[in-house]
């Protein structure tokens, strides 16, 4: 028998290890047609879906219904405060495992585009960065800033070699084919110029560094530096191109939808529209759409960001936010998935040649060498119907749609044309409560746990966002002399705040309430306040609604009582108590002896029956029920109460604001035409969010309890447990 040598048989082995490792590393690339994996061509449709927003018992219906909705791809953003609430201390447990998330991907069959950022504004708290980070020395975000981009490296870093380390990339044999650095950079790098630009072309390169073994992206990034691919984010982007001709165009947030906000109607976009919006994009030599949200979920606890962000955040996404079918828009976009499918070899192969039959019409041709077509007619009319002649054939085309055609000869799909089941939701009551009720009572300047500086500090300065909440106390000694004793005319109180809503006591008595909005977080609390003779006191608590997402230099934006504060109409004129000694507490009493928590509130005598606190302010809220029977998703109606926070066992359901009702415009609404966010709202005159999820994996069979804590005043007696249904 024939012997190699052994030095022949150990290169023989090294070229054959370095052609695998080179057919490893080429498994997933791109040209200017498409993503491309393990050598094929692919037109992929994907969807977001953000892990912390639902639950681990939801995460597998969730991506069945993605996968049966005919995706190819997830797409989830990594929450860097969700997985290190302070340096170094970790978290990637319960709605935190990430990759429990994505290897339920992996086992379903589908590819995961991972958003690494770590910035993802998401309308997350404090656009996903730690509260932490602010306080590092030296720290300026997102820009050409040493300390920055240490911490960004490090966690970046910490999230690929957990990937890899699970073998999740691609090349390893897992689901994940694209990764995103930064997000959305483009508009802050324009603004702050030479530094935005270094900072660009470093974090491309560290991200490439990574070596993943598949494409980076970067959205909304023009001058993205190659290998990067840039992508698209809008309501529509058929008239985006990539910065060089050999990159993919990808559409990476086609948005669903849009968030909605305390004080703001519910934003709904038709599925027509989205469809249209897909198609358009398609016949325009489009390759990767992703749907921002497929499914929204709910910002449970304080993750709701970008000031005054609803606890729902469902997006009218084809999956809403309980986990249940949105219908017709899921069904219909499974269908246009269908079409866009049989069509996939043709799209992949040829470039379109596109005619002009008439005004506002447009057919796009894929004609590929292997003899297949695809042919896109349009009527880009928001008014008229079209009738357009192909071929031997002339097609019915609806105002403002696109026809899709197999072979260049079968309508298989028209946006336009919704042949999926519509569905209506439903709330049924299923359970009401028996409450208890504890006073939450206003600090005073000497409890042990305030501390007292001249003048006003900024809020999450001192809260670090350990609390919505931070009390600003301060005495005025009042003369017995002040003519406004005398009159009854008294003193106008005026106090200027950063928002994002105050509660002012004059002498543990509520004076009044204010409040601001996405648009306006400025706020100003004036009125007349009945102080008497001798020391006053006064108590204000600053609540916060979120912290900024978005904007240059975001972490430098203030909330709390900044000033000025004064007392106008005492005999010497107008005081000045700005700059006078204030004491500070963070967060609430309550909060402190956890009595969101079983064990805490065995801490404290509670109030039943007869006695339970009706429309007062500040007041904590306890009860006990079963869960009822069944699998369907339950929420509580929060209908009748003001504002505050709920908890299930311990759980975080998030913030309710019913009382503030949805200013806006809710004319009767059309698909056709350009789609905003202000176009097809809902809700007008009505709470922007009555309802508040409450997952099903959270309650036990008897004896949850739940606790509310109120800071506006409402009846609790109002308060019920529904359960969801279409």
């Amino acid at each position: 028998m024939w012997r190699m040598p052994r030095i022949k048989i150990l290169l023989l082995l090294l070229f054959i290890f370095s052609c695998v490792c080179s057919s490893i590393r080429a498994a997933v690339s791109y040209d200017d047609k498409a993503i491309i994996i393990n050598g094929r061509r692919r037109i992929l449709m994907s969807g977001s879906i953000h892990y912390p927003r639902s639950t681990p018992e939801m995460w597998p219906g969730l991506i069945k219904k993605a996968k049966d909705g005919g995706l190819d791809v997830i797409q989830t953003y990594v929450f860097w405060n969700g997985h290190e609430p302070s340096p170094g201390k970790y978290n990637f447990e319960g709605r935190y495992d990430l990759v429990k998330f994505i290897k339920l991907i992996q086992e379903a069959g589908l590819y995961v585009n991972l958003r690494i950022g770590p910035y993802v504004c998401a309308e997350w708290n404090f656009g996903g960065f730690p509260v932490w980070l602010k306080y590092v020395p030296g720290m300026s975000f997102r820009t050409d800033n040493e300390p920055f981009k240490v911490a960004m490296e490090r966690f970046t870093a910490k999230i690929v070699n957990m990937m890899k380390s699970e073998e999740l990339f691609e090349p390893q044999g897992g689901p994940i084919i694209l990764s995103q650095i930064e997000n959305e950079y483009g508009p802050v790098e324009w603004d702050i110029g030479a530094p935005g630009k270094a900072y660009t072309k470093w974090a491309a390169q560290m991200a490439n560094g990574l070596k993943t073994g598949v494409p980076w992206i970067m959205c909304k990034q023009e001058d993205a530096p190659d290998p990067m691919i840039d992508t698209c984010n809008g309501f529509y982007c058929e008239k985006f191109t990539p910065n060089k001709p050999y990159k993919p165009k990808m559409f990476t947030e086609l948005w669903t939808g849009w968030f909605t906000e305390f004080g703001g109607p519910v934003p709904t976009r038709p599925v027509e529209d989205i469809a249209y919006a897909v198609a358009r994009f398609i016949q325009n030599n489009g390759s990767f759409v992703n749907y921002y949200m497929y499914h929204g979920g709910t910002n449970f606890g304080r993750t709701a960001g970008g000031l005054f962000i609803t606890t729902s955040y469902d997006y009218d996404a084809p999956i809403d936010e309980y986990g249940l079918l949105n219908e017709p828009k899921w069904g219909h976009l499974r269908d246009l998935h269908t079409a866009i499918k049989l069509i996939e070899p043709a799209l992949v192969s040829a470039y379109p040649t596109v005619t002009y039959p008439g005004k506002n019409q447009e057919i796009h041709v894929f004609q590929a060498k292997s003899g297949g077509c695809a042919a896109f007619l349009s009527n880009f009319d928001p008014q008229v119907s079209a009738k357009i002649t192909f071929g031997n054939s002339q097609y019915d085309l609806p105002p403002w749609s696109i026809s899709i055609l197999q072979d260049c000869k079968d309508e298989v799909f028209n946006t336009a044309t919704v042949k999926a089941p519509s569905t209506q939701k439903k709330m049924t009551t299923v359970a009401s409560f028996d409450w208890q009720s504890y006073d939450e009572e206003a600090p005073s300047s000497d409890d042990s746990d305030t501390f007292s500086m001249s003048g006003l500090y900024e809020q999450l300065n001192v809260t670090r966002d350990a609390s919505d909440y931070l009390w600003y106390l301060t005495e005025i000694d009042i003369s017995p002399n002040e003519e406004f004793l005398k009159n009854g005319q008294f003193p106008e109180l005026t106090v200027m705040s950063a928002g994002h809503a105050l509660h002012v006591f004059i002498n543990n008595q509520l004076a009044g309430t204010v409040w601001g909005s996405l648009k306006n977080t400025k706020i100003t609390f004036s009125q007349n306040v009945k102080l008497r003779a001798g020391v006053n006191k006064i108590s204000m608590l600053s609540v916060s609604v979120g912290l900024a997402n978005v904007g240059t230099h975001f972490e430098n934006y203030n909330i709390g009582i900044l000033g000025p504060i004064t007392l106008k109409g005492l005999d010497d004129g107008t005081r000045d108590l700005t700059k006078q000694q204030w004491s500070y507490k963070v967060g609430l009493k309550g909060e402190r002896l956890s009595l969101h928590t079983l064990d805490g509130s065995s801490s404290v005598e509670w109030l039943q029956g007869s006695f339970v606190a009706q429309k007062q302010p500040l007041t904590w809220y306890k009860t006990t029920f079963n869960a009822p029977k069944g699998d369907a998703p339950l929420a509580l109606d929060m209908n009748g109460m003001g504002k505050g926070q709920i908890w299930v066992n311990g759980e975080g359901v998030g913030r309710y604001w019913p009382a503030n009702k949805a200013h806006g415009n809710c004319d009767k609404c059309s698909y056709a035409g350009i789609y905003n966010e202000n176009k097809c709202n809902q809700y007008c005159g009505e709470p922007s969010q009555r309802w508040y999820h409450v997952p099903r994996s959270w309650l036990r069979p008897t004896g949850n309890f739940l606790v509310i804590f109120e800071e506006w005043g409402g009846n609790p007696d109002w308060i019920t447990l529904v359960q969801r249904t279409t």
